[in-house]
């Protein structure tokens, strides 16, 4: 036993000494963390959940020879686990359970991800195929229909555009994100650029986008380590939301503010129809939209704040969000000011 409290202690995976009766006789740390502090004694049907649990131990014991199985435990119904068996002495054997519920999530992951994506994809080209064989068959069409046929798929192909154009801004920024930034961002010169860049699209929809600066030292540029491109598409993501669900001709303000432990604090603020609370833990995940409608009507690819997330982790930073019905919202952008 000496050997195999050894070999416990040098795996991350649980691994369980048992008997032919099923009862647990010794458990490394790693087992008591995944099973609980009292498995040692339990029978492993008490701790793990599998119906099948005495055949795969006859398996094993008949064939002398290794035998594999899935079970989920019996405290947290969420996790994932391959569970390998094997003979260990006249009378003992052992079990190692494998965690896979990262690998069983992150596959859940991929496979939504993919049925998201074609999704967004078939709509726009299903419409596109609609329009080009109903111009094909119709070769005596009036001008205007055919006019009228060709802005919806101009607008159809945009649409798809900008979904792949997002796709691949999405994975560049995941595949980087374990990389710290080391170039200088000034953070209020390309806060204004970024506003002055929308400044006419606010015009034509009767916004106003307001800066106010409310640090203690205005006079000075706050400087942090990141990348221009990546922040000013923070920005220029969360100023174009802004002026998407605001109320027309309502105002929409931009505040800067030094934050706890050394932080600089970015908030855009609009007023408009607002979200409720139930949706605000969920705007950040892929595809996810609060009216699928009105977001694809507006233009919108539902990765923008996906985008948002990954950028503002890649730099170290944190964004809150807040809002309430029919009043304001706020998406707190919070970044470290750079130490050198």
């Amino acid at each position: 036993m000496d050997l195999i409290k050894t070999l416990g202690s040098l795996v991350d995976d649980a691994l369980l000494v048992i008997g032919h009766d099923l009862v647990i006789t010794n458990a490394n740390p790693a087992s008591i963390r995944l099973l609980g502090d009292k498995v040692i004694g339990t029978n492993l049907n008490d701790v793990i959940i599998y119906s099948g649990l005495a055949e795969e131990l006859a398996a094993c014991l008949d064939s002398q020879k290794p035998v594999e199985f899935t079970a989920t435990p019996t405290n947290n119904h969420y996790r994932h686990i391959r569970a390998r068996m094997m003979i260990w002495g006249e009378d003992t054997l052992i079990v190692l359970l494998l965690d896979m519920t990262l690998q069983h999530n992150l596959e859940k992951m991929r496979r939504d991800f993919v049925a998201n994506v074609s999704h967004e994809l078939r709509s726009p080209l299903t419409s596109l195929i609609g329009f080009v064989e109903t111009m094909q068959n119709s070769p005596d069409m009036e001008l205007g229909d055919r006019q009228r046929f060709l802005n919806i798929m101009d607008e159809e192909a945009k649409r798809m555009s900008r979904l792949i154009n997002d796709l691949m801004s999405l994975s560049k920024v995941e595949v980087d994100e374990h990389i710290v930034p080391e170039s200088k961002v000034f953070v209020k010169s390309l806060l204004m650029a970024t506003i002055n860049v929308l400044s006419n699209r606010a015009l034509k929809t009767g916004h106003d986008i307001r800066f106010h600066d409310h640090r203690e030292q205005k006079v000075t540029e706050p400087v942090i380590r990141g990348g221009n491109d990546e922040i000013m598409e923070v920005f220029q993501n969360l100023l174009d939301n802004a002026l998407k669900y605001s109320f027309p001709a309502s105002i929409i303000r931009v505040e800067m503010h030094d934050y706890a432990n050394g932080r600089l604090a970015i908030n855009i603020i609009n007023r408009g129809e607002g979200i409720t609370e139930k949706h605000i833990p969920r705007l950040t995940e892929r595809f996810y939209r609060v009216d699928k409608g009105r977001s694809r009507q507006m233009g919108g690819t539902g990765l923008g704040l996906a985008i948002v997330k990954h950028i503002i982790n890649k730099h170290r930073g944190e964004l809150k969000i807040t809002s309430a019905l029919n009043k304001e919202t706020v998406f707190s952008v919070i970044l470290p000011y750079a130490t050198d």
